[in-house]
């Protein structure tokens, strides 16, 4: 058995809206662009796990079932991250304890807003090919 510290699973959710615009948010405690999400909590489904960051991170409800876009691991902090191509179900963006802006982004600017290895999630989501993006990265590019 390995002593290595384990992998963490986090979700993360890309809404994206009837002009094909992803919604980033800007996060309070790095100041960087990504799509939001965060790690499952022990009790948690994946579909519950989405749900909540999302509401948590943007106000906004999802509608599930959501699409499976990508499977990204960071090489460096160990975490496997599951991201879902979403629908706004209800709710208004709006900012939180986590949450310092959201910006319904276009292609473009998801690549000059946000890190490559969080870029590529939102571009794979908002692409939706099948089957699903199996990716690694170290936390800022693709590796």
């Amino acid at each position: 058995m390995s002593t290595d510290r384990p992998h963490s699973v986090s979700v993360a959710g890309v809404v994206v809206d009837d002009q094909g615009r992803a919604l980033l948010i800007q996060r309070r405690d790095n100041g960087k662009w990504e799509p939001p999400g965060g790690v499952l909590e022990r009790e948690e489904t994946i579909p519950e796990a989405l749900q909540r960051e999302v509401l948590e991170e943007t106000g906004i409800k999802i509608a599930l079932p959501a699409t499976l876009t990508g499977v990204y691991k960071n090489m460096k902090g160990l975490i496997v991250s599951l991201v879902f191509r979403c629908e706004a179900a209800d709710g208004t963006p709006t900012t939180g304890d986590e949450t310092r802006a959201l910006r319904w982004a276009t292609r473009e600017e998801v690549s000059e807003l946000a890190d490559e290895a969080y870029a590529i999630r939102v571009l794979d989501a908002l692409d939706a090919a099948s089957p699903p993006a199996i990716r690694a990265h170290d936390g800022v590019k693709l590796v």
